[in-house]
């Protein structure tokens, strides 16, 4: 039976803003993360969409709380995985703002006959999607398990996010916001500039108005990405699809990206970051 297996399965968890139909599209599974919202719990892109997510926050009185995976929930992934694939590679948030990580580690001590590789993506949203995007490639292609984790630890720090929030509320209610408690003075008048540096949300500089913010992230972008070809990128938004498609228009129009994906962030960026979030993420191939 085991000829029929394939070399290695793709994991990460659902703040990669992929859900788990975006992760059957990419050949990658997506373990869910947990919304709650008083005691009402959700599974992040299961029972809960980011259409229902934001119309339950419109409504609720108090931030919704999110929570990692449990150690149960990776062990009942990986034994699954572990019948189909040689070797398990597992990718995930920055352990500096999740203790998922703690759980995906967890569970491979309760596993210790299954070949499973736990990495920092030291990012989140489509900085983590991306790369998991590029493990599932390598996978499918046929590379070996420590082949795909070189891949991994090569790309972890060549990833870029740059984003704006409409407010930097979420962030300090969430406690996910770093560096930018600096701004927190000013968060009325201002529209922060952030990104992600050594796996924690950062300042990078203020804007007026939105419009300023992500002129800003375009520039800085175009400091990072130079003129190499082969630019892989995505935009993320958190409830605002239509500036989401104007920025990927823009990116397209400035970087010619030889890849772009334009998607929502889903639940559990939006708790932490609100909504107005809009941003992008990119790495040279």
């Amino acid at each position: 039976m085991s000829a029929f297996k394939r070399k290695v399965a793709i994991v990460t968890d659902s703040t990669s803003s992929l859900t788990p139909a975006m992760g059957e599209q990419y050949g990658l599974h997506v373990i869910p993360e947990y919304v709650m919202f008083g005691d009402q719990s959700y599974y992040d892109g299961v029972n809960l969409d980011s259409e229902t997510f934001y119309r339950l926050l419109k409504n609720s009185k108090t931030l919704p709380t999110t929570s990692q995976p449990s150690v149960q929930d990776f062990v009942k992934l990986y034994s699954a995985l572990s019948e189909k694939a040689e070797a398990i590679v597992s990718i995930h948030i920055s352990q500096k703002m999740s203790a998922t990580l703690d759980s995906a580690r967890a569970a491979c001590q309760q596993m210790p006959g299954v070949p499973i590789h736990v990495i920092d993506s030291q990012s989140v949203s489509m900085g983590l999607g991306l790369i998991a995007i590029a493990a599932a490639r390598a996978a499918a292609a046929g590379k070996e398990a420590d082949e795909v984790v070189s891949l991994v630890e090569a790309l972890v720090p060549r990833v870029n996010v740059i984003f704006t929030v409409d407010t930097l509320e979420y962030l300090h209610k969430g406690g996910r916001i770093g560096g930018a408690t600096a701004f927190l003075g000013s968060m009325l008048s201002i529209k922060p500039v952030l990104y992600i540096k050594d796996g924690r949300i950062e300042p990078l500089e203020r804007a007026r108005t939105k419009k300023r913010a992500i002129g800003r992230v375009l520039e800085l972008m175009a400091e990072r990405a130079g003129e190499a070809e082969g630019l892989c990128a995505a935009i993320i938004h958190c409830n605002v699809p239509e500036e989401a498609a104007i920025l990927g228009e823009e990116v397209k129009a400035r970087f010619h990206p030889a890849e772009l994906i334009v998607t929502e962030a889903g639940p559990i960026i939006g708790t932490h970051c609100g909504p107005g979030t809009l941003g992008v993420v990119f790495y040279n191939e």
